[in-house]
């Protein structure tokens, strides 16, 4: 009787787990094709691809459609438990951390462009210009790397060269040898979003003191670019919640394994799926312009197929 009562709750376990999978691939479709609509639609015009808010947009979309495509990969092979060789692991968590990072930074890159936009007019031709806005890119990029560098440098210390070449089901934790490995790592992101929140504030700050000042189209002007501020601050404040997930999954999986699988679910939802849904919110939908061409885009698209 008492295996009979096992085995349902593990059948009944599996086909949870089963349903949360699916729901998170639905999701991830549904996000990568507007991402993907979004991006074609940014191609589009000249003034989409020279204009330093959209060029900084666009980098959000695609940094955003890489990762969410990477951790669903990994997530599905971790469902089915597929296991492979460690160095295979390590290329595609080098990615993810990577890309992690790039969103919300480029996100205080985003930022810091309206705030030059609304208190600086008469310098943001010269400050946000395309070659530059390309040369921010290179540095978004380049400090986003600096997390996985210092993090991945302490495991090519600390692994055996035999390490590489064993089998693993793909985790960021398996390069997590040392405990201290765990600490440097939240200590290292910790500052780099402490730092980010205080641009956010600096500039949430400077703005509203211009918009206050303001009159007319200025005001109107002033006012969205804080709205968009704060829906940034919002969006980074939910990566930030990011951070702190991996120590209360830790705590949860000595006490219970189906509530540490319920917590990972959510932080999943919460915190990989939700923030980067709202990129296209933002910029895709609430900018006149950008609302307009993917409107006549779309609309395009299905008459040339109608035509078809």
């Amino acid at each position: 009787m008492a295996d009979n009562n096992s085995f349902v709750l593990l059948e009944s376990l599996q086909r949870h787990i089963n349903e949360k999978v699916i729901i998170v691939q639905l999701l991830v479709m549904i996000f990568l094709s507007i991402n993907f609509l979004l991006i074609v639609t940014f191609f589009q015009k000249e003034c989409f691809y020279t204009t330093a808010r959209y060029m900084l947009f666009a980098v959000t979309l695609l940094s955003d459609s890489l990762l969410l495509f990477m951790s669903d990969i990994v997530l599905i092979l971790n469902h089915f438990r597929i296991a492979f060789q460690t160095w295979l692991c390590l290329i595609i968590s080098m990615v993810v951390f990577l890309y992690t990072t790039v969103t919300p930074v480029t996100l205080t890159a985003m930022t810091l462009e309206r705030y030059v936009a609304v208190c600086m007019p008469l310098h943001h031709g010269e400050l946000c210009s395309t070659r530059n806005t390309i040369n921010c890119i290179l540095i978004i990029h380049a400090l986003s790397s600096v997390p996985s560098i210092f993090i991945f440098s302490t495991f090519f210390g600390s692994a055996s060269l035999k390490f590489y070449t064993q089998y693993y089901i793909c985790s960021v934790e398996i390069f997590m040898i040392h405990l201290w490995q765990q600490h440097l790592r939240s200590a290292i992101y910790q500052l780099q979003f402490l730092i980010m929140c205080i641009i956010l504030v600096f500039s949430y700050v400077k703005i509203m003191k211009v918009s206050k000042a303001a009159s007319g189209e200025d005001k109107q002007s002033s006012r969205k670019g804080l709205r968009t501020v704060a829906l940034h601050g919002f969006q980074l404040l939910l990566c930030l919640i990011q951070l702190w997930f991996p120590f209360i999954e830790a705590a949860l999986f000595q006490i219970s394994f189906t509530l540490f699988n319920n917590v990972r679910y959510f932080n999943y939802i919460l915190c990989y799926l939700a923030p980067r849904c709202m990129s296209p919110l933002i910029y895709g939908l609430r900018d006149e312009v950008f609302f307009n061409s993917l409107k006549y885009f779309a609309s395009f698209g299905l008459c040339k197929r109608d035509i078809i």
